[in-house]
């Protein structure tokens, strides 16, 4: 499966395998996060910048990664990340199938709900 390039102001596409999840996703804004700081306790989760720069937040420190880096978030450690901004970026996502489903179930819900469903996918909201 291959990903195209990606539209200018289109959301994102993803291609998904039988156990893992590639999409190509862009992000926009200074230093918005997409979720609030949270953990992942039995998968991993990478990004490699191809524009732009993203900004990630651990628990004890923050990071802008530049176009032409990658990141790999293991399993159990706290994590969150947005844009660095002030220029738009685009990434490419690489995650589990268990993690898309996460993502999935978070659009989908209230935010009252998604302490739940963070636990549900083996992961916990830590904020």
């Amino acid at each position: 499966m291959i990903i195209p390039p990606l539209s200018p102001g289109a959301d994102g596409v993803l291609v998904k395998g039988s156990q893992l999840v590639i999409g190509d996703w862009s992000a926009s804004g200074t230093a918005t996060e997409v979720a609030p700081l949270h953990v992942h306790h039995q998968d991993d989760e990478g990004w490699h910048v191809i524009s732009g720069a993203l900004r990630f937040r651990f628990e004890a420190r923050e990071v802008d990664v530049d176009a032409g880096s990658s990141v790999l978030v293991p399993a159990g450690v706290a994590h969150t990340f947005g844009n660095a901004g002030p220029s738009p970026s685009r990434f490419i996502i690489i995650l589990p199938k268990r993690l898309d489903e996460l993502i999935s179930r978070l659009h989908d819900s209230d935010r009252s709900e998604h302490m739940a469903i963070y636990e549900r996918y083996a992961s916990q909201l830590l904020e």
